[in-house]
């Protein structure tokens, strides 16, 4: 039975609920209903002088129903009065199906269409006129005709809009009225036609000029979307009137180079020398390629305002830069705009077959409300080209449009032609002031072409011949504005010829003065973000001697009241104990793990320093040992002891579940915030795994590749616990192998005051690398792993730590070992209470600091051994990075045999290899044989 059959035999109470509910919030209700409770509005307000209409009343809507319904008496205008209503919400919904947006070819067919006939109507009632009109932004009742045509215009013409999707009544109702006004079509002056027009020039002609003098060479050209360099201009103009200060754009390889001369004012000299492939001027970097570089610059809009726009670099890998795009955004409003997101504005260029194909698209939309990593909403423009590589669009996704993970977090989108340049600024426009209304996201759908291949050198007619035969005879934008304006009377071909004149000779101007530059220059990405931070030289972390002390008393002082909770709030009674235990290890001078770290931040904040601490469940942390948030029994109130330290910025934040975009975000924070100590931290060290892209390309490259420091800290919890394959390794080994030219500082901590100096020390540096630390679990509570206050206080970070108690001329066996294993090795040391064997940590794995380890080495004259132990499979763990370090030294590996999963599934066979390495390294019985290494 359909609905109005059903409204027969309905409970009438149901119907006036839902009446209600529909006067409250109309989204609420299923469409149709939503369509017939406006019906009878219509109804109620222009024809309730017929007898056949109920007067308002509770029961109203009832009576209407049955009327409309059941007795067949309402007037056949009412009818169709309904059907209008329908046929409006209809091209509402669904009108972007059946748009002009594509520019070389026929768009896919959609069913039911739009045409009245699907309505109920007919082209006998063309000519009636209906008061729903008024819905649609026209100023009284129209014809029929008069609507269609009205709705065509604003929703079927160059722009399709996507936003019935969308929950919130506000945002609909504001997007509906900003569509509505001029048929949603742009109204622009002479003077800004002009404007579109030169920039739409500079887009071409540099494209056409690249493409001539350097022949074959890759450019990942813009051309087919060369109307992005208009959007984006007008869009930074737009939003600075909005209140913007600075942009920050991510972007892949497509167009980048036109958006570096053309937006960010690159000089086309440095394009061109580029194009040689000159080295640059520090031998010490590697570079990038031209197509992947950043940039920061200042500029003045054409309304006169002062905008500081940033291009992050950028790998081949698609997507990725998003995640910091959003983190630098982020950065800059908690420490440089006081919190105001209207500052920032975060701008994200995607192809389409990356924003439709790479889950870190989905990780990123999701951040958009989340408290930790909200940016104020980012604008996303994806050039669609309408194939990936050489993937048409139909194999490259599922979902009707590319841009339809938009829909997860009911932001609007608009589809654009972008051979309609004017349409694309208006769609800019839209998405402007959308963001700065509601502090959401916004995507623009560009729907262009690739003239070439996905490199000039690639044969597109391989994969799509039909579709680039409709290409090679198809006008550039340029040329279809051009003629648009010329009949418009806006420009005259004279002034077109000395636009282009003019332009060609500035871009040969440049070609000539391109031959004189020998090495090209590396621009440093946020430059004045740095100026305090030079890079690091040679050596400066291994042999790095920072001052990491703090007053005792203070220290004191600040470990009491981080460890007290205010008397007026009730908490449960685990967490009040918890922090009692605190509060008697400072009395008794024996601090955890935890309270090294806490007072690690605490002690920065006192300096001067801010600190974020990101990651999933890091508030308490995986292993419940941090606390860093607590909340009240009865309310669930948040209190974040470090908080209440100073008025210096401690945040903490529970991510989402993902690592790649929030390592991405939490690296791009860190890129942008040198005197904040960013932390990421894994639930488990071998989640990072998911996020390896990051470290790849980003973590350990960016400082050879585009001369980026970044001060991130990486919390990777790493150990054999018996817990299985899973969770038992962070994968020391890839960070090692990794390791080179002092890119990143890689380390396994064995005590509470070396992570607490760590820690300070990545601040206390003078300049920033990516600290990278394989944290404990067991440790964390084992009763060995404490500190006294004083070791926090006078001592500093010890890269190697010998063995305390071994009398080096009785040993005969040293022993190097980092993290965990060293405790269950002591054990058996002080079980056996052997003292020929010297166990020495290695807690800075990575640089290693030579001059201490070969003092160490010195102290054992009599051994006969020197022993790289690891619980890590032989090919796993650091054994083949101390190889490579210790050849000369004839050292000796003991460790469980090659595997392809860090540790056993069982809890026995993990206990049953854990004992074999310990027997081995004191030699006691069940011990394999060690296996000598010679250089």
């Amino acid at each position: 039975m359909d609905k109005f059959s059903f409204l027969n035999a309905v409970h009438a109470q149901l119907i006036d609920d839902m009446y209600a509910q529909y006067q409250k919030y109309p989204d609420s209700l299923e469409p149709s209903w939503k369509a017939f409770f406006q019906g009878f509005d219509f109804a109620l307000e222009n024809y309730s002088d017929e007898t056949s209409v109920p007067v308002a009343s509770s029961s109203a809507p009832v009576q209407y129903a049955q009327q409309a319904v059941t007795n067949n008496s309402v007037s056949e205008d009412i009818s169709k009065e309904f059907k209008v209503v329908n046929l409006i919400e209809a091209y509402r919904s669904r009108g972007h199906l059946f748009t002009k947006t594509n520019p070389v070819r026929e768009r896919r067919h959609y069913f039911p269409t739009l045409d009245i006939e699907n309505f109920g109507l007919a082209k006998e009632d063309l000519n009636k006129k209906f008061n729903s009109a008024t819905q649609t932004g026209m100023a009284g009742p129209a014809t029929l005709q008069e609507i269609v045509t009205h709705l065509q215009n604003i929703y079927c013409d160059s722009i399709g809009v996507e936003y019935m999707h969308i929950q919130n009544v506000e945002e609909k109702k504001w997007i509906m009225e900003w569509v509505n006004v001029n048929e949603n079509h742009p109204t622009l002056s002479a003077q800004e036609k002009t404007e579109i027009l030169f920039k739409l020039n500079q887009a071409v002609a540099f494209e056409n000029y690249l493409h001539t003098k350097f022949v074959g060479q890759k450019r990942f050209s813009l051309e087919g979307g060369e109307s992005l360099i208009p959007a984006l201009d007008q869009l930074i103009t737009r939003s600075s009137q909005l209140g913007v200060d600075e942009v920050v754009l991510g972007m892949a390889h497509r167009g980048r180079l036109n958006v570096l001369t053309n937006i960010f004012q690159k000089s086309y000299k440095q394009i061109f020398s580029e194009f040689e492939g000159k080295e640059f001027e520090e031998d010490v970097f590697s570079g990038d390629v031209k197509y992947h570089l950043g940039s920061s610059k200042k500029i003045t809009t054409a309304n006169g305002e002062e905008v500081r726009i940033n291009l992050t670099p950028n790998p081949s890998h698609l997507e990725t830069v998003g995640a910091l795009v959003e983190g630098i955004c982020r950065a800059k409003v908690d420490n440089t705009y006081q919190n105001d997101y209207s500052k920032v504005l975060p701008i994200i260029i995607h192809g389409d077959g990356a924003v439709a194909g790479q889950g870190i698209v989905y990780e990123i939309a999701q951040m958009m409300n989340l408290e930790g990593y909200r940016t104020g909403g980012t604008v996303h423009i994806v050039i669609n080209n309408q194939v990936s590589f050489t993937t048409n669009y139909m194999d490259a996704r599922s979902s009707v449009y590319c841009t339809d993970i938009a829909k997860v977090t009911d932001s609007p989108v608009m589809h654009i032609n972008a051979d309609d340049v004017e349409a694309v600024v208006h769609a800019i426009r839209f998405a402007a002031d959308f963001r700065a209304t509601f502090g959401k996201d916004v995507y623009i759908d560009l729907l262009g072409y690739r003239k070439y291949g996905h490199n000039e050198g690639d044969e597109p007619r391989f994969t799509q011949p039909n579709l680039y035969k409709l290409i090679s005879k198809h006008q550039n934008p340029r040329e279809i504005y051009k003629d648009l304006l010329i009949k418009e009377n806006v420009v005259s071909d004279e002034v077109l010829s000395k636009m282009e004149k003019e332009f060609k000779a500035l871009l040969d101007e440049n070609f000539d003065a391109s031959k004189e530059i020998e090495r090209n220059i590396m621009d440093v990405f946020m430059k004045d973000d740095w100026t305090d931070f030079p890079l690091g030289t040679k050596g400066a972390v291994a042999n790095a001697n920072v001052d990491t002390t703090y007053n005792l008393e203070k220290l004191k002082e600040l470990a009491i009241k981080i460890s007290t909770l205010p008397a007026d709030k009730k908490f449960i009674n685990k967490i009040t104990r918890l922090f009692e235990t605190r509060l008697k290890m400072v009395e008794n001078n024996s601090l955890d793990w935890a309270m090294g770290e806490l007072l690690a931040y605490a002690t920065l904040l006192t300096e001067g320093y801010n600190v974020r601490l990101s990651g999933e469940d890091v508030e308490r942390g995986t292993f419940s040992h941090r606390h860093a948030m607590v909340k009240t029994e009865d309310t669930e109130e948040e209190y974040i002891p470090l908080r209440h330290v100073n008025e210096q910025r401690f945040d903490v934040y529970n991510s989402h579940l993902s690592e790649y975009g929030v390592l991405g975000f939490d690296y791009g924070y860190a890129m942008a915030a040198p005197k904040t100590l960013t932390i990421w931290e894994a639930q488990f060290g071998d989640f990072t795994n998911g996020a390896q892209i990051i470290v790849d390309q980003y973590l350990v490259a960016a400082e050879e590749k585009w001369k980026i420091q970044d001060g991130l800290v990486m919390m990777l919890p790493h150990g054999s616990e018996g817990q299985g394959a899973e969770h038992s390794s962070a994968r020391l080994e890839r960070f090692l192998t990794l390791a080179a030219n002092e890119n990143i500082i890689v380390a396994n901590i064995t005590s509470p005051a070396n992570y607490f100096h760590l820690l300070r020390r990545q601040m206390k540096f003078g300049f920033r690398k990516p600290l990278v630390i394989m944290t404990p679990k067991s440790l964390l509570r084992h009763p060995k792993v404490v500190s006294p206050m004083e070791d926090l206080a006078t001592g500093t970070f010890q890269p190697i730590l010998d063995d305390p108690m071994a009398d080096p001329a009785k040993v005969e066996r040293l022993v190097l070992c980092a993290g965990k294993l060293y405790y269950d090795l002591l054990a058996k040391k002080e079980e056996l209470n052997d003292d020929k064997v010297a166990l020495v940590r290695l807690e800075q794995v990575y640089p290693l600091n030579f001059e201490k380890i070969n003092a160490i080495f010195d102290r054992y004259q009599n051994k006969k051994d020197l022993i790289w132990a690891q619980e890590e499979p032989e090919n796993m763990g650091a054994w083949s990075f101390i190889l490579r370090n210790f050849r000369d030294s004839h050292i000796q590996l003991i460790s469980p045999v090659a595997s392809g999963t860090p540790a056993p599934g069982s809890h026995k066979m993990f206990e049953k290899n854990q004992t074999k390495i310990i027997n081995a390294v004191f030699q006691t019985e069940d011990a394999p044989a060690k296996r000598p290494v010679t250089a």
